[in-house]
């Protein structure tokens, strides 16, 4: 079976869904591997890297040609079209907001599983590429926070004087934000968190972190948070006005899968912070939880004394591609290994793992939510 790795179209994406590592990897499975030109230039893989693992290069990839697609961002509806009936495609596809091409996928009978999908078992793990570009992100978080802010991270204590130590929050502790305590703590920082899961109490402290307990405990299924009701929610930002005010670095990660990100900081709570403080949105690509935050952009907002610097942090693996895209590249060649018997890519829907995974199949949207998405679309 021929596997198709594509160089990314979409603007800003330098990642790639195979290193020559995996390469390897799907090679000795008795697999065919084929990489487009260019694919993983931006990643630091050159073409002869890929060639030297067992790849073979072609200028420009064949989409009709081949039996399993992978990819980093959704395909295109174009793309989609252009695969055969029974391909198979292994990526990140952003069902909720790709329902077009989804759409695609399912009317050319592509079997299509979304990495997004994975369940959040133990088996799973080294697979799940929420996790291992979240750590990326969650570190970039911290640099970009870094490069902005005025003043040192650490404690100085010098003979013209002592220079205190910058004040971080993490709002969200998932693995982003346990990164952002860990890197934050690492450059010197106080570090403080907050997350709507009690459980996660422990782990900002075990990251070094001081965690604030607001008593709005939401814990949901598969290690992820559930959506606030509107008065809690409006609670939460309350509680957490005078910890946002303290703070000289804002990080926020919180996202709930398949649904816009949850609004945890008004443009009020930002106007009481100092002048100099820097607010990173790793969420602002999903709305952001920061009012006035803009995806890709900073906004320097006005308050006494100068101006808050909000971070609207947009592809945040990618800007740290080599290392995002070797543990992504490990995400997908783990599940194509899961599903690969004997030289050929064989989906066992009777595994949990598989079928949680699977997007569309021979037709048929499977992912519930989306399909219900797509009735609502038409």
């Amino acid at each position: 079976m021929r596997v198709g790795i594509m160089r990314e179209g979409r603007t800003g994406e330098r990642r790639v869904s195979a290193t020559p590592e995996s390469v390897a990897q799907l090679a000795a499975l008795g697999l065919d591997v084929v990489v487009e030109s260019g694919a993983g230039v931006e990643s630091g893989y050159s073409d002869e890297s890929y060639s030297e693992a067992g790849a073979t290069i072609e200028k420009k990839l064949d989409l009709s040609s081949i039996d399993v697609c992978c990819h980093v961002r959704p395909l295109s509806p174009a793309d989609a079209g252009k695969l055969k009936p029974g391909a198979i495609t292994v990526g990140l596809a952003s069902p909720a907001s790709e329902l077009e091409t989804v759409k695609a996928l399912a009317a050319g009978s592509v079997t299509a599983f979304a990495l997004e999908l994975l369940p959040r078992i133990s088996r799973a793990q080294s697979m799940d590429a929420l996790s291992s570009q979240a750590l990326v992100a969650g570190y970039r978080a911290v640099l970009e926070a870094a490069a902005r802010f005025p003043r040192f991270f650490p404690l100085y204590m010098t003979a013209a004087g002592t220079i205190p130590p910058a004040k971080v929050l993490v709002l969200g502790a998932g693995v982003a934000g346990l990164q952002a305590i860990g890197t934050a703590k690492r450059l010197g920082a106080r570090v403080s968190a907050n997350d709507i899961r009690a459980a996660s109490a422990d782990e900002v402290k075990s990251m070094g972190g001081t965690f604030i307990d607001l008593d709005l405990d939401a814990e949901g299924t598969g290690g992820y948070a559930r959506a606030l009701s509107d008065d809690r929610a409006e609670r939460q930002r309350q509680l957490l006005a005078p910890h946002v005010a303290a703070a000289d670095i804002l990080i926020t990660t919180a996202a709930i899968p398949g649904r816009a990100a949850p609004l945890l900081v008004t443009a009020d709570m930002v106007a009481g912070m100092r002048a100099g403080s820097v607010v990173v949105d790793l969420a602002a690509e999903t709305g952001g939880n920061v009012e006035g935050v803009i995806a890709g952009q900073d906004v320097q907002v006005p308050v006494d004394g100068g101006t808050v610097t909000l971070v609207g942090l947009a592809d945040a693996p990618s800007a740290i591609p080599t290392d995002a895209s070797r543990l992504y590249a490990k995400n997908v060649s783990n599940l194509i290994a899961l599903m690969t018997s004997d030289g050929a890519v064989t989906p066992d829907f009777d595994d949990e793992i598989v079928a949680g995974t699977c997007l569309t199949h021979e037709g048929t949207v499977r992912h519930q939510p989306t399909a219900d998405a797509l009735e609502g679309h038409k």
